[in-house]
């Protein structure tokens, strides 16, 4: 298969558990993954956990346990609610696995033996949760400028990697390339990081000791960026002067999908580690909005925290709302260049809106009417009138639509097209009124032509929300006994006529009552 599609999250920090906000780069990342998988590529995902640092260092010996035990049971966690959200990843990389790790020795040491790594004395303010320096001026009201916590002065000998030496070379590729998203976060890069002028990086560090040690001076352990962020390369099998087939298969990566606050260590110090090993860049970075937490008296948002007590875990409201109707809310709910809230009364209002009203109400009264009229077989009597095709052309519109906008990465805007041909079966319904259809004999045929231009809609509805809700697409299909729809070809399938549907009185979506909702988080 010479179509591939390689696509990576951001590695997730091991300090704690997950919350929903964390999880969204996986979902949103598994949705196109399975979208192009769908479309027939070979699709290469990778996600995992970003293990090593002073401040990991620090909880573990708060919690009184080595720092590898620490990271191990943090990883086991997210891996587990990972699976749980139903990511379709091909590996989960830890930065603590003995590949990522070698690898990372040998390309610190042939950076150092090129030149571009050079050793001297830092100096400035460090905060520990970035686990970044800053200078003066880039200080904030003498806070971090990343997260507006505390630094401290810091002063230590260290490496350091030669960023001005690439400077150049990475605006014209930025310039040149469609290489990062949304085109507010490139010029952002540009403007006030690359055209000022880069600063040497600080990529060792002297004063702890959990992190990958550099071979050549076992005083210094190799620092985040330059160990976290060649989890996309070592994770696909490169070496120095040894790759893999799989990693000259699927590199460069076609997308990154991260967290808008990491935009500027994907897109500068990345592609200038990646230049100087002469390896190809990805050909796009993906900087997402953040998830907010919309509070009881507003819908507007706060970045979720331990301390506030306003964080939502991802395990817990699958519990409630089931993993289809999470996935749902945080697909939905995300703009493409804005940031979205969650609360448990968003999350609630959406369920009941869109997945019990307009989707779960659609299938289960379609498979009701199928069963009462017909005895649960559809058939096409091509009885066609002008409000068949009306509801054909708008069925295939939301697939050019969907289409368009997952190419675009606007996967909100995807879901709300695919959704559009639930809303307009509905309005079909309304418009063509079976019931009354079936008071006339002599409408017998005209009422068959109904019903199955419902179930033809609803699987092409089901077979275009597989990316973004795989176990609800599935449940559907099956129970219009249906497995043969390709997506490459979901305008023109045509639903089988003379197929039995399900006799089962299920309901997909059951709604919730927000009292109901609280009192369980309660629990």
């Amino acid at each position: 298969m010479d179509k591939k599609y390689y696509i990576t999250t951001a590695i997730v920090y091991t300090s704690g558990k997950p919350h929903i906000g964390n999880v969204y780069d996986v979902v949103l990342a598994d949705s196109i993954a399975r979208f192009k998988r769908e479309l027939g590529y070979d699709v290469f995902f990778m996600t995992g956990t970003d293990e090593h640092g002073e401040k990991i260092e620090k909880k573990a010996a708060e919690a009184k346990v080595t720092p590898k035990e620490y990271v191990d049971n943090i990883a086991s966690d997210v891996k587990r609610i990972y699976d749980l959200i139903g990511a379709s990843y091909n590996r989960f990389i830890r930065t603590t696995d003995d590949d990522h790790v070698k690898v990372c020795q040998s390309i610190f040491k042939k950076l150092y033996d090129q030149g571009d790594i050079y050793k001297d004395q830092y100096e400035g303010w460090y905060c520990t949760p970035c686990e970044s320096f800053f200078t003066d001026s880039q200080l904030v009201d003498g806070k971090c400028p990343d997260c507006g916590r505390e630094v401290y002065k810091a002063k230590e000998e260290a490496y350091f990697f030669k960023m001005s030496k690439y400077a150049d070379k990475l605006i014209e590729y930025i310039n040149n390339n469609d290489f990062i998203e949304p085109v507010s976060r490139k010029n952002e890069m540009l403007n006030n990081f690359l055209l000022p002028g880069l600063k040497d990086l600080c990529v060792s560090r002297s004063t702890f000791k959990w992190g990958i040690p550099v071979t050549f001076d076992d005083k210094h352990v190799i620092y985040v960026w330059l160990d976290a962020l060649n989890n996309y390369i070592t994770g696909l099998g490169y070496d120095v002067g040894n790759e893999s087939e799989q990693f000259k298969k699927y590199w460069p990566a076609d997308l990154h999908v991260i967290g808008k606050d990491i935009v500027r260590f994907h897109t500068i110090y990345w592609p200038i580690f990646l230049m100087a090993l002469g390896l190809p860049l990805p050909k796009k970075v993906f900087g997402h909005p953040w998830l907010l937490s919309a509070s009881e008296e507003s819908d507007d948002g706060t970045k979720m925290s331990k301390s506030r007590g306003n964080v939502l875990y991802p395990d817990e409201l699958c519990d409630i709302f089931g993993v289809d109707g999470v996935r749902f809310y945080l697909l939905h709910e995300m703009p493409y260049d804005n940031d979205g809230v969650v609360s448990l009364k968003l999350v609630t209002e959406r369920y009941n809106t869109d997945l019990a009203n307009v989707l779960g109400n659609l299938v289960s009264r379609t498979i009701a009417m199928i069963n009462k009229y017909h005895d649960g077989t559809v058939d096409n009597k091509n009885v066609v009138l002008d409000v068949d095709n009306d509801l054909n052309k708008s069925i295939n519109d939301s697939i050019d639509a969907t289409f368009k906008n997952m190419d675009d990465l606007r996967i909100q805007d995807a879901v709300d097209s695919a959704f559009d041909i639930f809303r307009r079966c509905n309005k079909y319904i309304d418009e063509t009124e079976p019931w009354a259809l079936a008071k006339d004999e002599t409408n017998n045929d005209r009422l068959k032509t109904v019903l199955y231009n419902l179930a033809n809609g609803i699987c092409k509805g089901a077979k275009l929300i597989y990316s973004f809700m795989p176990e609800t697409s599935e449940k559907i299909l099956k129970m219009f006994n249906v497995s043969d729809i390709s997506l490459n070809e979901l305008k023109s399938y045509q639903y089988k006529s003379g197929t039995e549907v399900t006799k089962n009185k299920e309901n997909l979506f059951v709604r919730l009552e927000l009292k109901d909702v609280e009192a369980k988080m309660e629990k």
